[in-house]
């Protein structure tokens, strides 16, 4: 099973009163496992699926913005707020571990409740749920590169607004006489 897909071989659902097998794999909110729906999504497992949507969603536009923020288009708006962008992109990053986070905390501690599986003691986590955990240190390591990102670009920024100027007015100094204010 997964978050939106749940495979079955021969199953029979016990409180059902018909004797219908369930096989094969289908989106969890199909119409062939209608009726079995309040077994398969109790409110842990749809606050997991909420978790890992919010923390997928994070991720893309992390994603998205880091993409910008690289090729630096717009130029203009990147050059000027590069700092903000990849603060943006660590909170972005700190959501999605915090997503991860309590996805794989409440389905690893729910996962073995007798109200949920028939028989729990005969099923284990599979390794999708230790890719789950692997990827949240991996978003957790890119969260504190792009923190470290956000403080190297913040200095860059105050760095480069300290450098001198030399023709702040825009003009190459025809027409200057003795009362104007340029810089030589």
């Amino acid at each position: 099973m997964g978050l939106w897909e749940f495979c079955f071989n021969g199953f029979r659902y016990p409180k059902f009163q018909y004797d219908y097998k369930f096989t094969g794999c289908n989106y969890i909110f199909s119409e062939e496992y209608r009726i079995i729906w309040s077994w398969m999504l109790p409110a842990w497992f749809m606050a997991v699926q909420t978790f890992m949507t919010i923390a997928l969603l994070a991720s893309l536009t992390t994603l998205v913005t880091i993409s910008l923020v690289l090729v630096r288009w717009p130029m203009q708006i990147i050059m000027r707020y590069e700092w903000h962008l990849t603060g943006f992109c660590f909170c972005c990053q700190a959501i999605t571990v915090i997503g991860i986070f309590f996805a794989v905390l409440v389905f690893g501690v729910m996962c073995w409740s007798r109200d949920w599986l028939l028989n729990p003691n005969f099923n284990y986590l599979s390794w999708s749920y230790a890719f789950a955990v692997i990827a949240g240190g991996i978003h957790a390591f890119a969260g504190f590169t792009l923190l470290h990102e956000t403080f190297e670009a913040r200095e860059r920024k105050r760095q480069a607004s300290n450098l001198l100027h030399m023709d702040p007015q825009g003009h190459i100094g025809m027409g200057m006489g003795m009362t104007s204010h340029g810089y030589i």
